[in-house]
């Protein structure tokens, strides 16, 4: 009998993710299992729970799923996993912290096709400002794009300090260097996008970040996008739906939320049921959802 495709579901938080239940089952897994409120300390000693209860050759057919609202810790939880491995024992391991891993590449592979065919540009050839890059979607969208050769700055919306502290352990952790600017006014903010090609929105939901005025300025400007749905949208003038569309007053295309939605979707079950097709256990974090991502797109 094939062995049954379980995956166990991991959070710091209350809950899980009704989503990624949804997500997983549509997948194909045939059972998603909760573990809420887990802290790192404890997951090595669920990982080996899990793969010495089934022989090694069934290892592909067990996953863990880690979520929570933190990239950091997600990537961390991560790691502690795959330090618990014992071979021959393995298992599947992915993460997507309150959706943020597959959003961003979702956003970032829209972003890179419309630049590619619409402006004739690589992400290597622009410089990216990252608004809400302390929270998950804006880190690891940073990240993605600087690990593609872009020169990506990071806004902090209460000064430099927060996101100082982000662009170092970007550094540390994925070798990649970042710019931490001061985006604690809307004159600094203005001045910030003025010499950007792109704009990475992931602010706080229902929060403008940049005016329509603010984009006009914004003379070098060849895409932008937001990942907000909830009125008001991060980019005021970028409907929720466009996907490439003109920016009014601009040479810039847009691309809204709801563009970046069913790409993200399509890629967060994609990883999943890349992990059931495995003939090898597979680790999937935020540059393997990119990958996916911009594949999908093409």
């Amino acid at each position: 009998m094939a062995a049954k495709n379980i995956l166990h579901m991991l959070t710091p938080h209350k809950h899980v993710s009704p989503f990624d239940v949804n997500q997983a089952l549509d997948a194909g897994y045939d059972s998603v299992t909760p573990y809420e409120e887990v802290t790192l300390e404890e997951v090595a000693d669920l990982v080996q729970d899990v793969i010495f209860s089934r022989p090694p050759d069934h290892g592909t057919a067990s996953a863990l799923f880690f979520g929570g609202d933190d990239a950091v810790l997600a990537l961390d939880m991560i790691e502690a996993a795959k330090n618990a491995l014992v071979p021959p024992f393995g298992c599947n391991i992915m993460a997507d912290p309150a959706g943020s891993f597959t959003t961003a590449a979702a956003m970032v592979a829209c972003v890179e096709r419309t630049l590619k065919q619409e402006k004739g540009k690589s992400l290597s050839d622009v410089t990216i400002a990252v608004f809400g890059a302390t929270g998950v979607v804006g880190y690891c969208s940073a990240v993605i794009a600087a690990l593609e050769g872009a020169k990506v700055k990071i806004v902090g919306y209460s000064g430099v300090e927060r996101v100082q502290k982000r662009a170092d352990e970007m550094t540390e952790r994925f070798g990649v260097e970042v710019e931490a600017v001061d985006g604690s006014s809307d004159e600094k903010n203005t001045a910030i996008v003025k010499d950007v090609e792109v704009i990475f929105s992931a602010a706080k939901a229902g929060v403008q970040v940049l005016s329509a005025d603010q984009l006009k300025a914004a003379s070098k400007l060849l895409v932008a996008a937001d990942v907000n749905a909830v009125p008001p949208v991060g980019l005021e003038g970028i409907d929720v739906m466009a996907d490439g569309e003109p920016i009014e007053g601009t040479d810039a295309l847009g691309i809204g939320a709801l563009a970046v939605g069913p790409m993200k979707s399509q890629t967060e079950q994609g990883l999943l049921k890349r992990m059931i097709e495995a003939s090898e256990p597979q680790t999937l974090d935020f540059r393997d959802a990119f990958q996916l991502a911009r594949s999908l797109v093409s």
